[in-house]
């Protein structure tokens, strides 16, 4: 269950994953709540700088109580997350988000899609997967040879990979590498850029399967300042003719067959 409240963590640990990408780590109660595909937004300590969007979870440790949040350099925001160091303050706003309902996944066959960013948020969910004993394949999209995050996903999940560039693995994305290795899917979640997240959407109704995509690249509220982010959605009422949801608390994950995207 989201919940909007503004707490204090202290940074564990801070790391370079590769150009421009980070792996913060921060000890927060905030952790005891919080699951795969949720996300938190994290404040600057330079007031007068605004996220673009919140940033998802990579990783929950309840017994230590810390989230693990892998982000990308896209602003002076992120700029400035990635100075902190061991023991620095930061406030977070969360947690925030439905995340993934990792009961739709039970004794079917399921494959995880991860596109650039929106890679980390799949680690959490492979892993809670592994746990409850779920055998899962996890198809992760790169613009070249910097595999961040790749080895891990190996210790829950058979890994493929797709490369922009074709240095590894398939070249082109990740439903190519799908196809080449012939994958089949009773369930796919993903998360990535939204033309990605569209073939996904036109694949699994091609393949009539399960799909659950999340629309957190969508979101812009960074800080929480609220704008309204909404998407369309396939029900409709006799007033308006379409029902918008908020990503922030409807979502961001979806069934991809209820969303216009």
């Amino acid at each position: 269950m989201s919940r909007k409240a503004k707490v204090t963590g202290r940074v564990l640990s801070q790391r370079a994953l590769a150009e421009n990408v980070f792996d913060l780590k921060i000890q927060t109660d905030l952790a005891d709540e919080a699951g795969a595909g949720q996300f938190v937004g994290v404040y600057p300590k330079d007031k007068s700088t605004l996220l673009p969007r919140p940033i998802s979870i990579c990783e929950v440790n309840r017994e230590e109580k810390s989230l693990r949040l892998v982000y990308r350099i896209a602003g002076k925001g992120t700029k400035e997350f990635s100075s902190y160091q061991e023991g620095d303050e930061v406030e977070i706003l969360g947690v925030l988000g439905n995340g993934y309902d990792l009961t739709r996944a039970s004794g079917k066959r399921t494959v995880l899609l991860g596109g650039g960013i929106g890679i980390p948020p799949m680690l959490e969910t492979a892993r809670e997967l592994h746990e409850q004993g779920e055998k899962v394949t996890v198809i992760l999209g790169y613009r070249d040879a910097q595999l961040f995050l790749k080895d891990e996903f190996e210790a829950y999940a058979d890994v493929l990979v797709a490369t922009e560039d074709g240095s590894v693995g398939t070249k082109g994305n990740v439903l190519d590498a799908m196809r080449e290795h012939q994958v089949e899917a009773e369930v796919i979640m993903a998360c990535g850029p939204m033309p990605m997240l569209r073939a996904i959407k036109a694949y699994a109704e091609e393949k009539n399967c399960d799909a659950y995509i999340s629309l957190e690249e969508r979101m812009a509220c960074g800080v929480g300042a609220c704008l309204g982010c909404v998407c369309k959605t396939t029900k409709k009422d006799a007033h308006s003719h379409v029902n918008n949801a908020r990503i922030c608390t409807d979502g961001p994950v979806f069934d991809a067959r209820e969303v216009e995207i």
